[in-house]
């Protein structure tokens, strides 16, 4: 399970990048809300999109650990740029998986460059985590199809070029009727609404997409008619996988954070890292952010060995999502007042924090599923 040297070597790329990079433009990028274009372009030629895309596709060909490795490390710098890394991953998995070779070489090599900005279309009013809400729908149209219906909360919508929609195509078949759809954004038809002002994460845009007569063409269906639903799901484990690892990223930076702090602020004539109650709070985060290291690792190495991976990807996840948001909240604390300032990284990385128990289904969904797996095949690990 313990990364190889060319793992290491990726890991060590991706610090590099986020240090020297990122770091240094998240609390700008955070304050302006702004799309960082400028960096997905230097991620792009440092192969740091469609990690796991093969060789023979034009990609690095790495494993999911490699992937998990290269999502902390981005995070460590500011999770909106991990976060679009995570989505370029499932796009590009979805392509390689299902993808025409036609569709892949009008997408996918634009995709890993950070030329062509992409979005997963799936969350709808009446369909977050549960997809069978869907009401968007693609109809016969001749040779192709039309498209109606409307998402929201979709990472990239402002920006974006190109969406992966998840539609009906049978409205009695429940998930045998959802297929998914490549479509143009600024095609006629298509409606982008106003750039959400979140919590955290503010540098990854997020809206929503209003779809009214957008004519498709044939080439425009991804994979199999009626499979839609099952394929969205089938990158659900990795992507558990990813931000399970952009947790322990946020975590890591907030623990460096505190560390780095807690030598340097005095009371009482001492630094306050000579404090028990400082140095208790700071273990706890250290052995906290390790435990989910080890959970994502083991979970990525599950999925590469084409194991079952769905329950440690689910305990993964919802582990690390909690950690980060319990652990960044005590970054805040070693910081006190200087803490709850904004401007200063702890207050951003806690803000930051609270979404990875949310997205990728919520910490609630994941014990569900991990209770379901138990059930299902036993609680021998």
């Amino acid at each position: 399970m313990y990364p190889s040297e060319t793992q290491m070597q990726v890991r060590d790329m991706a610090r590099q990048f986020a240090d020297e990079v990122v770091k240094p433009l998240a609390e700008g990028l955070d304050r302006e809300e702004r799309f960082p274009h400028e960096i997905y372009e230097q991620m792009g030629e440092l192969g740091l999109f469609g990690i796991g895309v093969p060789e023979a596709m034009g990609g690095p060909g790495f494993d999911t650990l490699t992937y998990a490795l290269v999502m902390e490390e981005l995070a460590r710098g500011y999770a909106s740029v991990a976060d679009q890394c995570g989505l370029v991953e499932l796009i590009s998995t979805l392509l390689v998986r299902h993808g025409t070779p036609a569709q892949r070489e009008t997408w996918l090599a634009p995709a890993m460059r950070g030329t062509k900005r992409v979005a997963y279309c799936i969350t709808e009013p009446e369909a977050g985590t549960d997809v069978s809400g869907i009401r968007t729908t693609a109809e016969r149209d001749g040779e192709g199809w039309r498209l109606n219906g409307g998402k929201i909360w979709i990472h990239n919508a402002p920006v974006a070029d190109v969406g992966f929609v998840l539609a009906r195509t049978d409205r009695d078949a429940g998930h045998r009727g959802m297929s998914i759809f490549i479509v143009d954004l600024n095609a006629k038809g298509v409606e982008r609404g106003p750039k959400e002002h979140k919590m955290g994460q503010r540098a990854s845009q997020v809206g929503a997409l209003n779809f009214t007569n957008v004519a498709l063409g044939p080439d425009a269906l991804l994979g199999e008619l009626g499979k839609g639903f099952h394929m969205m799901m089938s990158v659900l484990d990795k992507g558990r996988v990813g931000i399970a690892a952009l947790a322990v990223g946020i975590g890591q930076a907030g623990l460096e954070a505190a560390v780095d702090y807690a030598r340097q602020r005095k009371q009482f004539g001492k630094a306050i890292a000579e404090f028990q109650g400082v140095q208790w709070l700071i273990a706890d985060m250290a052995k906290d952010i390790e435990a989910a290291r080890l959970l994502v690792h083991s979970a990525a190495v599950k999925i590469d060995r084409g194991d079952n991976a769905t329950k440690a990807c689910s305990i993964a996840k919802c582990f690390a999502g909690d950690m980060a948001v319990a652990r960044t909240a005590d970054a805040v604390q070693v910081f006190g007042g200087s803490g709850y300032i904004r401007g200063f990284e702890v207050e951003r990385l806690y803000r930051d924090a609270k979404i990875t128990q949310i997205y990728e289904g919520t910490n609630q969904i994941q014990r569900m599923i991990i209770a379901r797996e138990l059930f299902k095949h036993g609680a021998l690990a």
